[in-house]
């Protein structure tokens, strides 16, 4: 019986090239990596092809290859000292030590693409984080002081994508905004007063408030604290549009919800007008008319036996700076979320969520 001859894998060269220039054009930094892996189909070693669908996802596109960006990171992959080096790693049996060059152009090309925390791990592996946080913030406060708004705020928006979290486990990790956690501890505590809760605080200290919750960085949202008054607000406003597209959706819903408190107040009143007269006949109710309806009607849908905190952990999810003018209350026996403004409030009419046709406002 004859004896099998094992072959030596060959590894398709230009594929690899590809495949890193990919990784590179696309920011991502997870895919970079990964093909640097034991089982990576860069490495001989490893049984695995890119030739095969389990891995075209690493490939580029014929219409990727034809762009700028991509035939820049191909030329920056192919330089003769780049080559070199990823061949290099690619041979060793260790921890690899990725190239400085294209994990640089890699970082800004996931800046470009708002990928921040893909952003963050390519400049923190070339020990660079802090000062490019620090440029992207010098940067952001000229464009405000030259009135550029949409600018700076995309400045500081960079700037907290780039923040990191020393303390995460099993090790560092980028600091992600997490509103449906940060939501819970704004209104955690029920409030003693009503004139307690966090949406009709007065106008400099909800802004205040506001950006330490959007910005959950305490050097960054320090910066942005530190603005001046209208400035400030202007700045706010910006944000809140930039970080959350469908803003215009949910200011919508939350005068819809306005209407309903309103309507559920005048009935009230009108069956306790009713009573004092000795009429006892109630106000007819239509299927679903219960005060519950408006957190449904903030949210855009029902959550089936939801609990405040289940609505407004998706709020802050959906719309980060919803939860900034809603207040716990208890009616009856229901702990509900509901509608709250401080009266004239200059952060709510400047974010569109009232106008003066808004009930309530």
């Amino acid at each position: 019986m004859a004896k099998k001859i094992a072959t030596e894998k060959i590894v398709n060269d230009e594929l690899v090239a590809q495949a890193f220039a990919k990784a590179v054009a696309d920011g991502d930094i997870v895919n970079f990596r990964l093909l640097f892996a034991s089982f990576s189909p860069a490495r001989k070693e490893s049984p695995e092809r890119f030739e095969t669908e389990k891995y075209a996802y690493l490939l580029p596109t014929p219409s990727e290859t034809g762009t700028q960006v991509f035939r820049e990171a191909l030329d920056e992959i192919r330089s003769a000292e780049n080559w070199k080096h990823l061949q290099s790693e690619l041979a060793a049996k260790r921890p690899s030590q990725l190239p400085w060059g294209p994990v640089m152009r890699l970082g800004d090309n996931a800046v470009r693409l708002g990928k921040f925390s893909f952003a963050a791990q390519a400049y923190e592996t070339l020990r660079i984080r802090r000062r490019m946080q620090a440029l992207f913030l010098e940067q952001a406060d000229a464009a405000v002081a030259a009135g550029d708004l949409p600018n700076g705020v995309r400045g500081y928006r960079i700037a907290l994508g780039l923040s990191y979290d020393y303390a995460a486990f099993p090790e560092p990790l980028p600091l992600v905004p997490n509103h449906q956690t940060s939501s819970l501890r704004l209104h955690g505590i029920y409030p003693k007063r009503p004139e307690d809760g966090v949406a009709v605080l007065d106008e400099s200290a909800h802004v205040e408030a506001a950006l330490e919750y959007l910005l959950p960085d305490g050097e960054v949202s320090a910066r942005a604290r530190a603005f001046a008054g209208d400035t400030r607000l202007a700045f706010l406003v910006e944000l809140v549009r930039q970080t959350d597209p469908d803003w215009g959706a949910f200011c919508k819903r939350y005068s819809e919800a306005c209407a309903l408190v309103n309507s559920f107040g005048e009935r009230a009143r009108n069956r306790e007008a009713a009573a004092a007269a000795g009429n006892s006949t109630a106000e007819p109710s239509e299927p679903g008319d219960t005060p519950a309806a408006v957190m449904e009607r903030l949210l855009g849908r029902t959550i089936e036996g939801g609990q405040w905190w289940q609505y407004l952990k998706e709020l802050g999810y959906l719309h980060p700076a919803s939860v900034l003018f809603i207040a716990r209350q208890v009616i009856g026996e229901k702990e509900l979320l509901l509608p709250r403004l401080r009266s004239g409030s200059r952060v709510a009419q400047s974010l569109g969520l009232v106008t003066a046709d808004t009930p309530g406002a």
